[in-house]
């Protein structure tokens, strides 16, 4: 399978080229880059051609997939031009910043018959596979409170000082700080776990002035159309790690951590034992969830849900910020 790289902006890019690096049945055929020294550097490591003109690295024979690590803003013109040409795409997280690009996004993919994944893979492994499925069985009965926190130290790290991942405290390229970079995560999961969100009320703000021109933590107070409550945090000065899943039903709590899934039966008004939940087989992720659905070993419809809530995630941070920024609670659209 031949590959384009538009862009290496993106911190994952590393791990997939790696990917690529290791497996004899893929190969990188071609790098696109908006900042030319990035892309020359990356493609003399992987023994193909930088290309400076998007359509004609788009134009490279024989190619199957385009892989888009670019800045959040870039999405759209790039997911667009790939799906004209007719690859195949995975793109980074999140799918867009607003919901009109995630729309044309998703009409242009649909349009072109190309498969898209999104650079997600939070839900995916076996505990948190079975926990959805727990669920959605009424594990844990009618649900009351669901919390989610995808927290890391990245400002307190510096960790987008760097001339090629500064992109991410630019507003401008970013949309966002943590709540758009780690909120994106969050909010496809719970999207994808717990249905649609009706409405957020979320403060967003700047905590230790790292990076001053972009949020570093938020918290969202999300709710659910079938009445549950979310609180999902999303932050670079979290110092205690991701956090993970909280849910509360009628039936009991569950807890999900990492590899670990605790559930705490509630039974006839008495609690019971809590036990661990025993994990499923894991899903794919990143760009192997997208050789899969290519060869038919992802369910198709599954992907095209993905897909949706992803775009519904777009939404959900939309309506975060405007109502972080106007003091009210805002619905989502």
């Amino acid at each position: 399978m031949k590959l384009a790289l538009l862009s290496g902006a993106h911190v994952h890019t590393r791990g997939y080229l790696q990917t690529i690096r290791e497996r004899d049945d893929l190969e990188l055929a071609v790098v696109w880059d908006d900042m030319a020294e990035r892309g020359r550097e990356i493609a003399e490591s992987m023994g193909c051609p930088y290309e400076p003109d998007l359509a004609a690295a788009l134009a490279v024979p024989g190619l199957d997939v385009a892989a888009i690590c670019a800045d959040n803003a870039s999405h759209r013109p790039l997911v667009e031009a790939a799906a004209a040409a007719g690859l195949d795409i995975f793109c980074e997280k999140p799918l867009a910043l607003t919901v009109a690009d995630a729309d044309a996004m998703l009409a242009a993919v649909r349009g072109a018959g190309v498969k898209c994944v999104i650079g997600f893979f939070q839900p995916y492994p076996g505990a948190a596979r079975a926990a959805r499925k727990f669920i959605a069985e009424g594990g844990l009965g009618d649900l009351t409170s669901i919390s989610y926190r995808n927290a890391h130290h990245a400002a307190y790290g510096h960790w987008f000082d760097s001339p090629s991942h500064a992109w991410f405290a630019d507003k401008a390229k970013a949309g966002g700080g943590a709540f758009c970079d780690m909120g994106a995560h969050a909010m496809h999961f719970v999207r994808l776990f717990f249905g649609p969100v009706t409405s957020v009320s979320a403060e967003i703000s700047n905590k230790c002035g790292v990076y001053p021109d972009v949020d570093d933590h938020g918290v969202a107070l999300l709710s659910f159309a079938d009445g549950a409550t979310g609180i999902l945090v999303a932050s670079w000065v979290h110092t205690a790690g991701p956090g993970g899943l909280e849910v509360i039903g009628s039936k009991g709590r569950l807890r999900l951590q990492g590899d670990n899934c605790m559930v705490s039966p509630f039974v006839d008004g008495k609690h019971g034992e809590t036990y661990a939940l025993e994990p499923l087989a894991g899903e794919p992720s990143h760009l192997q969830r997208l050789i899969d659905l290519r060869d038919g070993k992802l369910d198709a419809a599954e992907a095209d849900y993905d897909l949706l809530c992803a775009r519904d995630a777009v939404a959900i941070s939309v309506a975060a910020y405007e109502s972080s920024e106007t003091g009210r609670r805002v619905a989502v659209r």
